[in-house]
């Protein structure tokens, strides 16, 4: 009779806080026509659920925002191998390397679907080799190969199996090489770097799930004797869930949106300091791995879309959790 004296007087305080209009002077007060809720609107562990919300997605978009910069990068790779072969002609004895290479290049420009034809010349070959043998050692000393940049035309495919046959018919030291090898795997390792992204987004989102449970247990535990009551009295399941999942719903978008922001304003600083380190070898290496270092409409998409997931897991989350403790109370 106590409990229930107490628990009866728990949801009569909530009932008037809850009924209380709002202050005419336009105060601080609750808003009209509900000044409280089931769940109070600001609390020491609501805040820490907030901080917990936003800094999960701060990390998870850092993590799209890496994915998208490293699948950018590599399509940008493979669309520059895709349209270039290599022709290598390697110095065989008894035949005129350089005769190789004029013929080589021949072949090369009458072939269809063929763009462009650069072939390297001596010089060429020795300045490019000069980082790693120096300078002092001149090609004629080493069986150096001659190389020969091949550039496809975009609108149309290549025969590569044909343009080899030709080669090797006329130029039997020369061989094509199409980079389909550093094509595959780029692209094998852009899907991987994917599915590494999104498996640590979804271990993000998971935590911050679990986190939400935890929450909503306190605050359920917290508010259990008006919870019962209202129970008792037959008040809908789903209005009582209904009131946490609106808290903790707001929660998480108030923390997933900060979070989000911060993660958008983290990249763009990154990519101007990457703009003007970009001058510098450094910055070169970077931008020609990176690209512009900066976020395509599916980065953005990308974050956006976390910032919403965050917020829809917290609020099934909380509902769901909600609803099996007044499962249990029954």
């Amino acid at each position: 009779m106590v409990m229930w004296t107490r628990r009866s007087a728990s949801l009569s305080h909530w009932l008037a806080t809850r009924d209380r209009p709002a202050p005419a002077d336009g105060g601080t007060g609750a808003r009209s026509g509900r000044a409280a809720s089931l769940v109070p609107a600001a609390s020491i562990s609501g805040r820490a659920l907030a901080v917990i919300i936003a800094i999960m997605t701060f990390l998870g978009s850092l993590t799209v925002g890496a994915v998208d910069l490293v699948r950018t990068a590599a399509e940008d790779w493979t669309a520059s191998i895709v349209r270039e072969a290599t022709i290598q002609v390697r110095p065989v004895s008894g035949r005129d390397l350089a005769a190789d290479v004029r013929r080589a290049t021949e072949i090369a420009v009458r072939f269809p679907g063929v763009a462009d034809v650069s072939p390297y010349t001596a010089e060429e070959t020795r300045r490019m080799l000069e980082p790693w043998l120096g300078a002092s050692l001149g090609a004629e000393d080493l069986p150096i190969p001659r190389l020969i940049v091949v550039k496809l035309a975009d609108d149309r495919r290549t025969d590569m199996t044909a343009f080899r046959n030709a080669l090797a018919a006329e130029v039997p030291s020369a061989s094509l090489d199409d980079h389909r090898q550093w094509f595959d795997r780029l692209r094998a390792m852009a899907r991987a770097v994917i599915v590494v992204g999104l498996t640590i987004v979804s271990l993000m989102v998971a935590t911050m799930a679990l986190s939400v449970v935890f929450a909503t247990r306190a605050a359920v535990e917290t508010n259990r004797p008006v919870v019962e009551v209202l129970h008792f009295v037959g008040a809908r399941d789903s209005f009582i869930a209904g009131e946490f999942q609106r808290h903790f719903l707001w929660l998480a978008l108030k923390g997933s949106a900060i979070g989000g922001l911060m993660a958008l304003a983290a990249i763009l600083v990154s990519g101007f300091v990457a703009g003007r380190w970009r001058a510098t070898a450094g910055g070169d290496q970077i931008e020609a791995l990176f690209g512009s270092f900066s976020l395509g409409s599916t980065g953005y998409a990308g974050i956006a879309a976390l910032v919403l997931l965050v917020t829809a897991v917290a609020a099934a989350t909380s509902r769901w959790t909600v609803m099996r403790t007044l499962r249990a109370i029954d």
